[in-house]
């Protein structure tokens, strides 16, 4: 690597909306994020389907489902 021509790499801290904390590096000094791994429906398992024409009962009712 050539001297003088990269930026500074050095530790971080990314900071979540839900107050999570994650510790890394990167070349930004501080970076702040509305979700998180800690936070996110997906890797929480608490997804929920947000249904605000009834699509989801009107399917289930169309193919029986329970």
């Amino acid at each position: 690597m050539k001297p003088g021509i990269h930026p500074k790499y050095d530790t971080t801290k990314i900071h979540c909306a839900c107050g999570n904390e994650i510790e890394t590096r990167s070349t930004v000094k501080d970076i702040h994020v509305e979700i998180c791994s800690n936070c996110h429906p997906f890797y929480t398992k608490k997804q929920k389907i947000v249904d605000t024409a009834g699509r989801v009962d009107k399917f289930k009712k169309k193919y029986n489902i329970k």
